[in-house]
């Protein structure tokens, strides 16, 4: 982790490897602090993902791909998932689908299906009838990333439909998502859900192509069932196909576009985010009858945009320019394929006059009602009210869980700040600032927990943390709170993901993640970045 030493250990992810340095007190001593309480939670942390990360990848439901389509080759038969069967407990569990739907596989819909046709883009994707705009604009920012989609769809070439050899065809597909700091395996079978011979979730708009449809049947296996992608995050989705850490901007709340200076500094920041390889993806607040509700301008309230450009187009020297000037843009994508901004830079405003005939070519504008715009970044700013900013990153990551105990020292569920009697009883880590001062992003994500909705079960958690200054000897918990000073405390709310940035000065911290109220059970994973390296 740079320029973060967090609790004596760290995680620190280079490429898909993950190396983790141990730094520990004597063993007697720990063990002595252990009785008393006084260990900081990650010097106690022994968790069964740090083997899974080291050594190998887990299996969903332990169905391991290369075995099962080897013996059905061999046997001659096309997969068919018994954990992810092809009737309605696979669907739904409140809200049927408008019709009566039939499961057919790729060649019963089409003569010749392939998992890509002509390669894979962003422009494939078109939604379906569930209201899952948020994955789809999370795929459309996939399919821009060749190191990314490459991952989440390993051995796509040997996946591929091969006409020259109809027999290692088996009907079986598999898929990786990031889930809660590893990589799943998820094997699906590929009947698909269709009402009238059409596939009713998210499709691509080629007819024979298929690796849409297929990624969000793994997608919805991991969730229970494809009602259960009813409503989501992008931000969310997109930490699960890439590991990023997710930083959700209320753009409503902050107003950039009435203070020229804040607005400019946000643009370098997302044009850093963009130049190295993150994800940024966005949407308008909608009320409860409002959703994907088209406005005059043609943006659509309460739907997910993925933003596929950021750029700063210099204008010609004319129309009072001197050549000079250059304006920030931001290009989106609408899932539908179709239905685009109105406004100033769309793609026959006027706008693009001011811009040279070789410029518009390499951004590629095209008049045609594709779902893909561009517009100023400070129209962007004040007609969209929530950002989702995915960061590739390296992090220190750390694993834990809110448990409850009747011993006060092992108590780890005391709530937020509010409960002072029991504050002191989460967990806690401890991480130090090296350099004079340094920006430290710090994510607390809990368990997803879509997959509990079929019960009924699925509102997350409501969870946060704080930041405590303490002194630079400190080894062991806190348990009362003196001369430490409590200098940032986060957002609550029950989103599976609460980040914070935040300037601190050189120094000695403790971070203590909690749910808001006490005696709330869950598991978590905290992860920290800085900009500077401490040689960690």
């Amino acid at each position: 982790s740079s320029g973060v030493q967090v609790d004596r250990k760290s995680h620190i992810k280079k490429s898909d490897e993950l190396v983790w340095l141990v730094f520990r007190p004597c063993f007697w001593e720990i063990l002595a602090a252990a009785k008393k309480g006084d260990l900081f939670d990650s010097e106690q942390e022994v968790d069964h993902k740090e083997q899974h990360l080291l050594f190998s990848e887990p299996q969903f439901e332990n169905q391991h791909y290369a075995d099962l389509k080897k013996l059905c080759i061999q046997t001659k038969t096309l997969f068919e998932d018994p954990e992810f069967p092809a009737d309605n407990s696979s669907l739904f569990y409140s809200k049927p689908p408008p019709g009566a739907v039939h499961w057919k596989r790729p060649g019963e819909i089409c003569k010749a299906p392939h998992l890509f046709v002509e390669g894979i883009s962003s422009h494939d994707l078109n939604q379906g009838v569930v209201g899952n705009c948020w994955f789809v604009a999370a795929c459309s920012c996939l399919a821009l990333k060749p190191h990314l989609w490459k991952r989440v769809i390993p051995d796509w070439k040997e996946q591929e439909w091969d006409s020259n050899h109809p027999g290692n065809y088996a009907g079986i597909f598999h898929f990786q998502f990031w889930i809660f700091g590893e990589w799943i395996d998820v094997v699906v079978d590929d009947r698909l859900p269709t009402i009238n011979g059409k596939l009713i979730y998210c499709h691509s708009k080629q007819k024979n192509e298929f690796w849409s449809a297929l990624l969000e049947k793994a997608y919805a296996k991991l969730a229970g069932c494809y009602q259960s992608l009813d409503g989501g995050n992008t931000g969310d989705a997109v930490v699960d196909f890439s590991g990023a850490v997710s930083e959700a901007i209320d753009l409503k709340n902050e107003k950039f576009y009435k203070d020229q200076n804040k607005q400019k500094t946000f643009f370098a920041e997302l044009l850093k985010v963009w130049g190295h390889g993150g994800i940024i993806s966005c949407s308008i607040r909608a009320g409860q009858h409002e959703i994907e509700l088209q406005m005059d301008n043609g943006l659509v309230k309460g739907h997910a945009y993925s933003v596929t450009a950021v750029k700063e187009v210099r204008l010609q020297p004319r129309h009072g320019y001197t050549g000079k000037e250059a304006i920030p843009l931001v290009r989106m994508r609408n899932p539908w394929g179709k239905t685009e901004w109105k406004g100033a830079w769309s793609d026959s405003s006027e706008e693009w006059s001011k811009v040279n005939d070789t410029d518009r070519k390499q951004l590629g504008i095209t008049v045609e009602d594709d779902g893909e715009f561009w517009m100023s970044f400070k129209d962007w700013c004040r007609l969209f009210t929530d950002a989702d900013v995915c960061r590739l990153i390296n992090t220190s990551m750390h694993f834990g869980s809110w448990t409850v105990n009747e011993n006060p020292l092992l108590n780890r569920c005391g709530g937020c700040v509010n409960h002072k009697q029991t504050f002191l009883q989460n967990p806690q880590y401890l991480f130090d600032v090296t350099e004079e001062s340094d920006e430290v992003l710090i994510s607390l994500q809990q368990q997803d927990r879509k997959i509990h909705r079929k019960k009924g079960q699925g509102e997350n958690l409501t969870i946060g943390f704080s930041i405590l200054r303490v002194e630079l000897n400190r080894k062991y918990r806190l348990h009362d709170i003196l001369t430490q000073e409590c200098l940032h405390t986060s957002t609550y709310i029950n989103a599976r993901t609460v980040f914070m940035r935040c300037m601190l000065p050189q120094g000695r911290y403790v971070i203590i993640p909690t749910t808001f109220t006490p005696s709330i059970q869950g598991d978590y994973m905290l992860r920290l970045f800085t900009d500077v390296d401490s040689g960690c």
